[in-house]
């Protein structure tokens, strides 16, 4: 995998990589291979072998909630009738849209739209509230836009111009199918154009998004409601809740909702249905005939690179594979995850995590009771690692009549998932429940939970393996761990405490010497180019400090180690960022992604330690070398 052409101490990622880049192939029907991908696409093999064998009765499960499953891959494997209904199943829902002609009617029917997954003027939720994660709240913000990022509507932005020509197409070929006449498709999808870049100049940028603890803005409802007005939120609320609604709603989005007399009106209400009938419609193509859902897959193929349509297989599987995420993650759990492994990563998460505690004794920027609080931060991390015990409650509720359209089917399963998050506001917080499946290649830091989720299937090759030695596995899943853990004492998980609330545990002049650091952290990536474009240091910083971290944790552990392999470290640390992907996509996650191009993953943070110096003889003549007053090494 290594290429001999490019010496490891210019560039540790094309040296590791390189041979495998010139040969990788890009699936068709995906925007990148290798890494988190290959894994993803393993993993998937082995599931849909597995579907292929219920399916046809050769396998069976001992996880009740996989016999829903398995029947709704049947039917999205039906494509007769699919093809035969065509667009029928949504005829009944795009009439009752277009009956709507007053806010008044948006208002009394709202509560049962947002059950059908009908985009309303406002996005409404319910999740931990930051402030106090014991308790759930109602949250609000605004709508979703068309394009990635609302950089994409500037008016020198040609990309974004280009990308709008797409979707247009894209829903107009849908609206065809619609008994709308000709001009009526075409006032329709202008005023869904019209309305959309109205809500792109109102609601939150990405980076703006990345700063997610600037996202607890609690209002009186009365205050919201005076807001949105002509829009009804306490009948909203009144119709979901009865009598008892929150005397508080936490905005996630302050400019949308205080602003959104700016897209939302009595005046312009015919542009908001317009694009509340074209959102849902294009939503609803993937469980339409096989002509409308690969129309419906247009714009997002353009914006990845992808030149084609998953298989129908494959695409009955990512469907059923969402829909009933943890009984899938407990059966891929079960059947491919050896508790051996378990048991040894478990163990090396702990190791990390005493590891940490002891450099953070050790940090010369924080007064000793900042560190005690960190500490006492990191001894309550709860550790999730391979699949759940159990299976909650509300994958059993999904159940439906088999004889149903796939997608009346679809829209009986959005509202029940739909309604069970909405009922949860009066409830405590759930933290044994999973934000991720077992079957799932990633891994993820919960700030409000305080907790690390590593699921079964990260735990592969080259991140992870019982036959890989201690040094690959720490320069692979060891440094994720890591990173993870990191998460907590970034720019974002750093304004929460012990117990996932959103509280100032820092000494003030500490704070500023951690924003001091953080500085150099976006200065030393800000501006790299990258594929015509240059990266965002600001937008992308959580991410840096977690991967500085997650290494320099695992680069003390690596000291411990009888026979450290400090070169097998960083080659497998390298190696886990391979990555070759299509050019629309890299384009994509350069404007949006809160992580760095895999390049940079790759060769930046060794750069930061001695260790990476001394393994290689890296020298301030060698490319891979950094000053050692510019090196940063936060935790």
């Amino acid at each position: 995998m290594s290429d001999n052409t490019v010496r490891i101490q210019d560039d540790l990622y094309e040296a590791v990589n390189g041979e495998w880049l010139k040969t990788a192939v890009i699936p068709e029907d995906r925007p990148m291979t290798g890494g988190f991908s290959s894994l993803d696409q393993d993993v998937e093999k082995t599931m849909m072998s597995d579907f292929r064998a219920f399916a046809a009765g050769e396998k069976t499960s001992d996880i009740p909630e996989m016999k829903y499953a398995v029947a709704l891959y049947r039917k999205v494997m039906d494509t007769q009738r699919r093809n035969r209904e065509g667009i029928a199943p949504m005829l009944p829902l795009l009439e009752r849209l277009s009956a709507i002609k007053t806010v008044d009617e948006l208002n009394r029917q709202a509560a049962e739209l947002l059950l059908m997954e009908v985009d309303l003027p406002l996005q409404l939720s319910v999740d931990a509230d930051m402030e106090n994660a014991e308790k759930n709240s109602f949250l609000v913000m605004g709508p979703g836009i068309i394009l990635p990022d609302t950089t994409y509507y500037a008016a020198d932005n040609q990309q974004g111009k280009q990308l709008l020509g797409i979707w247009s197409d894209m829903a107009a070929k849908v609206l065809a199918f619609t008994p709308l006449s000709q001009t009526e498709r075409e006032q329709y999808l202008a005023d869904a154009l019209a309305f959309d870049a109205l809500v792109a100049k109102k609601v939150k940028s990405k980076l703006e998004w990345s700063e997610y603890y600037k996202c607890h803005n609690p209002m009186r409802v009365d205050d919201v409601a005076a807001c949105v007005a002509p829009f009804d939120i306490k009948k909203l609320l009144t119709d979901l809740y009865g009598e008892k609604i929150p005397d508080t709603l936490i905005i996630y989005d302050p400019k949308a909702v205080k602003e959104m007399n700016g897209y939302f009106s009595e005046e312009n209400f015919p542009l908001y249905i317009h694009w509340a009938y074209v959102r849902v419609l294009l939503k609803s193509t993937a469980f339409l005939s096989e002509e409308i859902a690969a129309l419906g897959k247009t714009y997002s193929r353009a914006l990845q690179g992808v030149p084609a349509d998953p298989s129908l297989e494959k695409q009955a599987y990512q469907l059923v594979s969402r829909i009933y995420a943890e009984p899938i993650g407990v059966y891929y759990g079960r059947s491919y995850f050896g508790e051996d492994a378990k048991r040894d990563v478990v163990e090396m998460v702990r190791k990390i995590i005493e590891t940490y505690k002891l450099r953070m004794k050790k940090n010369t920027f924080l007064a000793e009771e900042t560190k005690e609080k960190a500490i006492r931060k990191l001894s309550t991390i709860e550790i999730k690692m391979g699949y759940p015990d159990e299976i909650k409650p509300i994958w059993s509720k999904l159940v439906f009549d088999e004889n149903d359209s796939l997608l009346t089917i679809m829209t009986e399963l959005i509202s029940i998932r739909a309604r069970d998050l909405l009922e949860r506001l009066w409830k405590p917080v759930d933290r044994t429940e999973w934000v991720m499946p077992g079957h799932m290649v990633n891994a993820c830091y919960n700030p409000s939970a305080n907790d690390i989720t590593f699921p079964a299937a990260i735990l592969q090759k080259p991140f992870y393996s019982l036959k890989q030695s201690v040094s690959e596995n720490l320069g692979g899943i060891g440094a994720v761990i890591g990173h993870e853990i990191s998460h907590a004492f970034d720019n974002n998980g750093a304004k929460f405490d012990e117990h996932g609330n959103l509280k100032n545990w820092w000494k003030d002049e500490d704070f500023q010497a951690f924003e001091e650091l953080t500085k150099g952290m976006i200065e030393q990536f800000d501006g790299i180019e990258y594929h015509g474009g240059k990266v965002s240091g600001e937008l992308t910083v959580s991410e840096n400090i977690a991967d500085n971290g997650g290494m320099g944790v695992t680069l003390e552990i690596m000291h411990t180690l009888p026979n450290p392999d400090f070169r097998a470290y960083f080659i497998n640390w390298a190696r886990v960022w391979c990555m070759k992907a299509k050019e629309e996509f890299i384009q994509l996650l350069l404007s949006c992604d809160v992580h760095s191009p895999n390049v940079l993953r790759a060769n930046m943070p060794p750069r930061n330690f001695s260790e990476w110096y001394e393994a290689f003889g890296v020298t301030e003549q060698d490319q891979m070398y950094i000053a050692p007053e510019k090196r940063i090494s936060i935790w």
